[in-house]
């Protein structure tokens, strides 16, 4: 009798944490396809929150276009389609300039460290929520996935190699700051860039990391990457509906948010791992070339970029803020 009034004990358990789960089910949006590593990382993080907070939570992760496309996911959390998004705040740069230069302030930022301390202890936690609150939605955290490597098919070496370059970048401060160093950008989803350069749409791409365009055999179709990288270090964030926050007791808001930083740390870092394992390789293949630029090349480029920030910061009350608060901390930490 022993083992069935055991095993009727641990299913009557599972039944219990199944049904006061059910209570805290959130439907979560990623700007990243299921295959790629940014992604899995995202899941890990959803699996955290439901152990943290001993299944009470259970996050439904989709993967980019599952439910809106990439650039709706705001208005999806407004109208109750979504509880949630991991995204990239630039995406959101055509409701307000002030989301292209916070989420993507080029030049600014030498490390995710940097973008991750400017949120959590500088401004920009405060300054997210107080943008996104017309929009009904609650900015939980955020990091840097890492600096950006170029693809390219064409030889990148300097500033000039981009003149009349046809390239994807996303929205924002990124299109701006590469059309004003003299290149031909277009905005294409993440999912559309290994199509479109196979094609001779563009000949080159601002995607993600290195590691990730490596995997997904970006540097086949275009063998003249750039890294390390300098240019492109977005914003990555986890938010969600501020109704649905409020609705969530304090203390599992409380593991949100520690989970959110958690997240920005986690997901830099095994980026940057996989980064330095994929250079090697792509540099032990003759058949790739890895382009560094020089210091000098860098500086001509961010100095492009900060040109842009003003540009931008004058385009709404809000990137004008934006502007202030970034540019505030960087000098309060000798990093402009």
């Amino acid at each position: 009798m022993f083992p069935t009034r055991l095993a009727a004990g641990v299913l009557s358990a599972t039944f219990a944490l199944n049904a006061f789960a059910a209570d805290y089910t959130l439907k979560f949006q990623s700007s990243d396809p299921s295959g790629v590593k940014n992604f899995q990382i995202q899941q890990e993080w959803a699996d955290r929150v439901e152990t943290m907070t001993n299944g009470r939570v259970a996050i439904d992760l989709l993967p980019v276009g599952s439910v809106v496309s990439h650039t709706e996911t705001l208005g999806a959390m407004k109208m109750g389609v979504l509880d949630g998004h991991v995204s990239v705040t630039g995406y959101f740069s055509g409701k307000d300039p002030a989301f292209g230069l916070i989420g993507n302030t080029v030049g600014a930022w030498s490390s995710p460290d940097q973008l991750i301390d400017y949120i959590n202890y500088g401004g920009g936690y405060e300054l997210m929520n107080e943008l996104y609150a017309p929009y009904g939605v609650k900015f939980v955290g955020g990091g840097g996935t890492g600096l950006e490597s170029f693809v390219s098919k064409k030889p990148l070496n300097g500033v000039e190699d981009l003149k009349g370059l046809k390239m994807r970048a996303p929205e924002g401060l990124v299109q701006s700051v590469f059309a004003a160093a003299g290149a031909a950008p277009v905005n294409l989803p993440g999912s559309e860039v290994y199509t479109a350069l196979s094609k001779g749409v563009i000949d080159a791409a601002d995607y993600t990391v290195f590691s990730t365009n490596h995997e997904a055999g970006l540097h086949d179709i275009a063998p003249h990457p750039v890294y390390p990288g300098f240019h492109s270090l977005p914003l990555i964030e986890i938010s969600m509906d501020l109704k649905e926050w409020e609705k969530l007791p304090e203390d599992i808001q409380a593991i949100m948010t520690v989970s959110a930083r958690d997240f920005a740390q986690d997901i830099s870092t095994q980026l940057a791992l996989s980064d330095r394992k994929a250079v090697t390789a792509a540099r032990n293949n003759p058949d790739i070339t890895v382009h560094d630029w020089s210091a000098e090349e860098r500086r001509k480029f961010r100095t492009i970029a900060r040109d842009q920030w003003e540009v931008f910061a004058e385009q709404s009350p809000n990137a004008e803020k934006v502007y202030e608060s970034v540019t505030g901390y960087l000098e309060s930490q000798g990093l402009l």
